[in-house]
């Protein structure tokens, strides 16, 4: 097989991508970075900046305010310019709709409500890479999406940023950008920077696998959106699919990283061949192909019998992103269950939704689509709870419940706290039950 062609397996290899999202070396390196960030505040984080080439010496700028970012913008072609604020409007729209999915609520329990509140944290950190390309595509898709949940305060942290980088975060109406990158950046976001970058309530954002490493160590600390692998794409086609087309859009995946995974499940040994055929030729003009090429290399085909099979390797599989290029594909994405985000039909490429269609392009790889979903603004807001009694008498039977449980979990406490909430018989007028003489709770003035 040659490194320009996807290797062709059946169904029967294809095993469920289950893969540890942090990489043991890098949770090593990112433990020690951190506990130096820790220990050494603002001087540790610099230092391992200019350790790691974020920067060239620790005097050098690493904030950018509102005004750098506006400088930034206005330094750009008016074109760069309307594409961004173009793209960060459908962002917002998108989002914006999916906040107002998510409303507070009030229902009627005995004696009173109950609810919940749906409300942004008050600080979230934004990563967007800045590594082999820079990424303002998902400065918009973090810090946009944090502005719509409600978040009152946004900071992005990205290394050597370009001016694009620089001019998304003012279109995102970030506060500011930290101008560190990998453990070092997570770290600044997680305790604060010198006063200027607050310690965040969430952090969110691809990175590499030392930012990945990061995340799960400050998990805790603060909420975190995912654990990210490698970028993959599954596609699943028919004979009604165009080869060349399929096969654009694998390497578009491709080109993200060495260890990116580009994923065909098809129904015709014919297309397998003519995608190879196509990849093998798009390679050949690709200015990426020194990338992507390594991605091909650990990607694969899978023929499949039927579509019912290939969505069975799907759903194995649990893809970050899924297209769907075969007949009647709406009825075939309805079938598949586990994926971050499908692509129905040949004209909805998955790069569309990387650059700002709407949905968001932060997703779940390795495998974790079985249980979570992408970045969303629902990664911003806490779910509080809230209960009012207000009529003591209708929550009689709420009270003795709970005295029963706490003593059938021994818990007396918990048992004597309600029972300090009974009323006794005389005051319920005899028709219900309730604690023996007069209970703590008739001493106590009715709720407002």
């Amino acid at each position: 097989m040659s490194e320009l062609e996807l290797r062709i397996v059946t169904s029967n290899e294809v095993n469920i991508m289950k893969f540890d999202p942090v990489d043991p070396t890098a949770r090593k390196q990112a433990e020690d970075i951190l506990n130096d960030v820790r220990l050494n505040g603002v001087n540790g984080i610099l230092g391992q900046a200019t350790r790691l080439g974020d920067i060239a010496s620790t005097s050098s700028k690493v904030i950018y305010d509102k005004t750098d970012l506006e400088e930034a913008f206005n330094s750009l072609s008016l074109d760069s310019k309307e594409v961004l604020i173009r793209t960060a409007n459908r962002i917002q729209v998108f989002a914006d709709a999916q906040r107002s999915s998510l409303q507070n609520v009030t229902v009627e329990i005995p004696g009173g409500q109950a609810g919940h509140l749906a409300e942004p944290v008050a600080v979230a950190g934004c990563y967007a890479p800045g590594g082999r390309y820079p990424l303002p595509s998902s400065v918009l898709m973090t810090a946009v999406t944090a502005r719509s949940a409600g978040v009152k305060s946004v900071w992005v942290a990205s290394p050597r940023p370009a001016a694009a980088t620089l001019a998304a975060a003012f279109v995102a109406k970030a506060d500011g950008l930290l101008a560190i990158g990998g453990t070092q950046a997570i770290g600044a976001l997680a305790y604060g920077f010198d006063n200027i970058v607050p310690s965040c309530d969430v952090i969110v954002g691809p990175g590499n696998k030392w930012v990945t490493a990061a995340k799960s160590l400050v998990s805790g600390i603060c909420a975190i959106d995912m654990l990210a692998g490698p970028s993959e794409v599954l596609i699943i086609a028919d004979k009604t699919c165009v080869p060349d087309v399929v096969a654009a859009d694998l390497l578009a995946q491709a080109e993200h990283d060495v260890e990116a995974r580009p994923i065909l499940v098809c129904t015709d040994i014919d297309i397998a061949k003519s995608v190879n055929s196509s990849i093998a030729t798009r390679l050949s003009t690709l200015p990426t192909a020194s990338v992507a090429k390594y991605a091909v290399a650990k990607g694969f085909i899978c023929v499949v019998p039927t579509i019912e099979v290939a969505v069975e390797v799907s759903d194995k599989i649990a893809p970050e992103h899924l297209e769907i290029h075969t007949a009647n594909a709406e009825d075939v994405a309805r079938r598949c269950s586990n994926y971050g985000a499908v692509f129905i039909g040949h004209l909805s490429a998955e790069v569309l939704g990387d650059y700002g269609a709407g949905p968001n392009h932060v997703l779940p790889t390795s495998g974790t689509a079985r249980y979570t979903g992408g970045l969303s603004v629902f990664t911003f807001l806490r779910i509080r709870t809230w209960m009012n009694i207000t009529n003591r008498l209708d929550a009689q039977e709420v009270v003795r419940d709970a005295v029963a449980l706490a003593r059938l979990e021994g818990l007396e406490g918990h048992a004597r706290s309600a029972e300090c909430r009974l009323v006794s018989n005389d005051a319920m007028g005899g028709t219900r039950g309730g604690g023996e003489g007069t209970s703590p709770v008739e001493n106590l003035p009715e709720p407002p």
